[in-house]
């Protein structure tokens, strides 16, 4: 009777003398190297097929990529951005900033990138004739430590000329409407004046309605060609030292009779001692704080309340303007639009037709050319408001002196 194959091999096992202590401890070392060293053959194979995959997404992108370490040396550079600066990587390559000014083409970029970045930050750069970009830069922080930064190169060559055709259009559209519209104003100011005869309450009337429709025209042909000034950099500034609060005064009260008429309360809160006065363009700061007040009456319900408020602070040397209302406020997701062209809250064009838009865009330019700063703060239904600072004159001076 033949035995079975299993039963001798265990019995051969049997035979053998046992393991010592330190052999199993060996055999269980071993094998757990062996799967340590799998583990990290495998992690290498995946660490290499996300840096393969991350080098084709920044080698195939339309956008030009430069890559800083903490040092300010240029650590890694695409393609495009390549041929965006026309230059071999091995000229770019473990380069600073500093070394990198001394390209004369790079110059306009690397001026840029010489300056402390401490948040995403984005500039238009002409690097020659025919290009334009955009470049957007933001520091690459880990627990509190600069460890470098990234910057972006975007081709905008295409859009701002398009953008120059717009601008020149409308411009041009603004000149040719003008000349018409300033003689119908005039002629209808004869009308109702007298001077061409004497006219009927009921003719006064309608003729009222349409000169008030001229002067919105107007008034949307004077935004439209201040928008176009202002792009072309042709908005000029003759600033002067001013005191703000004449200013204000006749700013508010021109627009006494139109807040009776819809009863709201329009008041002004002044500091106790006089501000200092300030430099600026009399007309155009006049013009910000008209375009931020028309707004806050327009769109405040009858039996409302707006209050501009003037204060100085003396740490800073700046005054500060407020303009409040009890209006309708600006929705949530349209908060960040608010001070681009043409912008109008969904709110506020369900319940009134008229308005270009232009009027926030033109005022954040003029706050912004004298060295203030502008913003809000806002709840639909609740109201808004709109801040600015100007610096006093000595202050104003010092930023003059910074360009």
């Amino acid at each position: 009777m033949n035995k079975e194959p299993g039963k001798k091999e265990d019995r051969f096992l049997e035979s053998l003398p046992p393991k010592t202590g330190r052999e199993e401890e060996f055999g269980k070392s071993a094998e757990a190297l062996l799967n340590m060293l799998e583990d990290v053959e495998v992690s290498r194979e995946r660490a290499e097929e996300e840096r393969d995959k991350t080098l084709a997404i920044l080698n195939n992108l339309t956008e030009g990529v430069l890559v800083f370490d903490e040092e300010n040396k240029l650590a890694m550079i695409n393609p495009q951005a390549r041929d965006f600066l026309e230059i071999e990587k091995e000229e770019l390559f473990g380069k600073s900033t500093l070394e990198l000014f001394q390209i004369s083409r790079l110059e306009p970029l690397m001026k840029f990138l010489g300056t402390e970045i401490r948040g995403l930050f984005r500039k238009e750069i002409k690097l020659r004739e025919n290009l334009i970009l955009e470049v957007s830069t933001i520091p690459l922080v880990k627990e509190e430590r600069t460890l470098g930064k990234i910057v972006t190169l975007h081709d905008i060559t295409r859009e701002k000329a398009i953008e120059k055709m717009k601008t020149e259009f409308v411009s041009i559209a603004a000149h040719q409407l003008r000349t018409p519209l300033s003689a119908i104003k005039w002629t209808l100011r004869m009308i109702l004046d007298g001077d061409l005869g004497k006219i009927t309450e009921f003719q006064k009337e309608f003729i009222e309605k349409t000169y008030a429709s001229n002067e919105r025209m107007i008034n949307l042909i004077n935004d439209l060609l201040n928008v176009t000034r202002i792009e072309e950099g042709r908005y000029l500034y003759k600033p002067t030292p001013t005191d703000i609060e004449p200013i204000i005064e006749f700013v508010v009260g021109s627009y006494r009779e139109e807040a009776e008429r819809k009863e709201l309360k329009l008041g002004i809160k002044k500091p106790t001692r006089k501000t200092p006065k300030i430099m600026a363009d009399v007309e155009k700061i006049r013009l910000a704080i008209q375009n931020i007040l028309d707004n806050a009456i327009r769109y405040t319900k009858p039996k409302g309340q707006v209050t501009l408020s003037l204060d100085y602070d003396k740490k800073s040397h700046q005054i500060k303007i407020s303009i409040k209302d009890t209006g309708v406020g600006i929705p949530k997701d349209q908060k960040t639009r608010v001070f681009t062209k043409f912008f109008r809250g969904a709110n506020v064009m369900r319940m009134e037709t008229e308005g270009s838009g232009l009027g926030l865009f033109i005022t954040k330019n003029i706050i912004e050319a004298h060295g203030g700063e502008i913003w809000f703060e806002s709840e639909e239904g609740k109201g808004t408001t709109f801040y600015f600072t100007l610096p006093a004159k000595k202050e104003f001076e010092r930023f003059i002196e910074g360009f």
